[in-house]
This record gives structure tokens, sequence and C-alpha cells, in this order.
């Protein structure tokens, strides 16, 4: 089973093209995914193999050490990148479109925010396979309420509902400097995109995603049922109580790589 499916139980509401997504955390489902939710943390920030590399040529203190001066060290930076981390992998696993780019592997600074789109989602679909894209905002609030859903649609509205030209752009070329065929592809659709802007409406889905300490806000509902059908919407949020104390305690397992 995947990360989600383990960890917690789903709510799911649909309406023709809207879903209206809530998650609550099983009995078990945290320790069961805890070393695995260590390791993705890890992906985000570099290679799996660089990692293990770092280990068998410096040991497992030193390559903790260089690993720990990518992530974010405040826990609001934490709080942010923990959010962006776990809408990826919920696109990639009950979407089905790749999150293509690990931007936070990119960060200028590992206790700053990164500009542009949360994360931009990506793939062919429809009856002639072309591009298809996801634009997403991530929050994550120890107690969430109206305003930060209200400052997360009007972003995802910014731009005529389109990814912005720099995020976009800026996938296309990690994309496009890959080895492999496939990533090239979907890099050069991307940046023609960024130039001929062809996409229409209904072809660029929009995600706003939550993780809460206080669960879903009445305004995350509202927002949704306020949300046009002229693309797929997903409307979500991820119930975890203890929030603050959990992405703490998470990140102190992601940053211990074992013992020599």
């Amino acid at each position: 089973m995947g990360l989600y499916e383990t960890w917690f139980e789903a709510t799911r509401e649909n309406d023709k093209r809207k879903r209206y997504w809530t998650y609550v955390e099983k009995e078990d489902g945290r320790e069961e995914i805890r070393d695995d939710l260590a390791e993705t943390i890890r992906s985000h920030y570099d290679r799996l193999e660089r990692i293990a590399d770092d280990v068998k040529r410096l040991g497992y203190k030193v390559a903790a050490n260089i690993l720990s001066e990518a992530m974010p060290q405040t826990p609001r930076g934490r709080s942010g990148d923990l959010g962006e981390i776990l809408a990826t992998e919920l696109v990639e696993e009950e979407i089905g479109l790749r999150v293509p780019v690990r931007r936070l592997r990119y960060k200028d600074g590992r206790n700053m925010a990164m500009r542009g789109d949360d994360f931009i989602g990506a793939g062919y679909g429809g009856p002639e396979e072309k591009l298809w894209l996801l634009k997403g905002e991530a929050k994550s609030n120890k107690v969430l309420g109206k305003g930060t859903v209200t400052s997360a649609r009007k972003v995802l509205n910014r731009d005529n509902g389109r990814c912005t030209p720099d995020s976009l752009l800026f996938v296309a070329n990690r994309l496009l400097e890959s080895s492999d065929p496939k990533d090239n592809a979907l890099g050069r659709s991307l940046r023609d995109e960024v130039g001929l802007k062809s996409l229409r409406a209904d072809r660029i889905d929009h995600m706003l995603f939550t993780v809460s300490g206080n669960g879903p806000h009445a305004s995350l509902k509202e927002d949704f049922d306020a949300t046009g059908t002229n693309r797929d919407h997903y409307v979500v949020n991820i119930h975890v109580e203890d929030h603050q104390e959990f992405i703490a305690e998470m990140y102190k397992e992601a940053e211990d790589l074992g013992n020599d």
C-alpha cells in the first residue's frame, strides 16, 4: 500500500469535476509509515543514492551533517516544506500525474521559502494523450483559518489560473537537463507551453492542499462549494492533531541516518 492508504482514513466527496478530500490518521497509521516518511522527506532534499554515497565515503555522522544543511531548521520553514512534500506525494499516489521536479533541492537557502507555484503536476491525458497540468498551492498550519484558504485560492486563480511561467520554465529546464528521453520530451512540452499558452483551462487542474492541527476549517468546504466546474478542482485537508510536534519529530528522524 502507498503512504496515504497506510497512514490515513479518507473521506471523499466528488461533484462533477470537483473533489473534496479529507484525511485523518489511522490508529496505528503513523507508526506504519514513520520510516518511509522519513526517507521520503530526505528524497525531497537530495537524491537517496547521493546520500547513500555520502554515507559510504564519509560515514553516517558526516553524511547526516551534509543532509541537515539542506533542510530548514525553523518550525515555520519545516512546516511549509512538509506541506509541499505531502502534497507532492498525494498527487503522485492518488491522482496519477507526476510532480517531476523535487524543487526543494533547489532552494536558495534552507530556511527560505521558494517563489512561484508550490507544486506542479504534469503528464499526458485525455483521448489524445495531450499535455495535462496541475497547479498546486500547499498550506501547513497549526490552526487553519479562512484567511489562509482565501489567500491560497487567490494564488491559484492568479495568471488566469495557469501555472506561472517562471515556475513552469524552471520545471521544464530541469527535465531537459535529464538523461532520460521521457523527461526530455515532457520538458519540451512544458517549455513549449510557456511560449504558446495553448492549454485550455479544462486541462489545468487546481489543488488547494492543507495540513492542519484543527482539521478542515469550515472555509475549506465553502471554498470547494464556490469553485467552478471548468477544470478539475481538488480541495484537500490532512488532519494531524499534534501538528507542530509531529513536524519536529519527523525532521529529527529524517536527519538521523543511523550509526557508524
